[in-house]
């Protein structure tokens, strides 16, 4: 699996937990921290949690990887998962206004996740 298609699993996995805003960002050209962040919003301090546990049990069953480091899951207002190629950021809307980690690396490549259209209801 490709760091690319591990950002797409994990964007996938964030849709899962119902997280907000989900950005792909592809930054193997303008730095060498990484070749993908996924950054996602999450509503509380226990949706950021889940966000964060259902990308790990994703990428632990489905491409059997570990994150290398994990921070501010205790405190659920900002996660980090890092996994070399791809760092996953969950953060609380206040977080993600106060980091603003798209301006910061605008100047890769970035895309909206578009994750599986919500279920509608039969008749509608």
């Amino acid at each position: 699996m490709d760091s690319e298609q591990l950002a797409e699993l994990a964007a996938d996995a964030c849709d899962d937990r119902k997280a907000t805003d989900i950005r792909l960002i592809r930054v193997d050209e303008v730095s060498s921290l990484a070749d993908w962040l996924v950054i996602a919003g999450g509503q509380s301090d226990v949706q950021v949690r889940a966000i964060a546990r259902s990308v790990e049990d994703r990428l632990e069953t489905e491409a059997e990887r570990l994150p290398l480091r994990k921070e501010g899951l205790n405190e659920g207002r900002w996660a980090l998962l890092d996994y070399g190629e791809l760092i996953v950021h969950v953060l609380l809307p206040d977080e993600r206004g106060y980091y603003d980690l798209e301006a910061f690396w605008s100047h890769g490549e970035t895309r909206v996740f578009l994750g599986s259209p919500q279920d509608v209801p039969a008749g509608s």
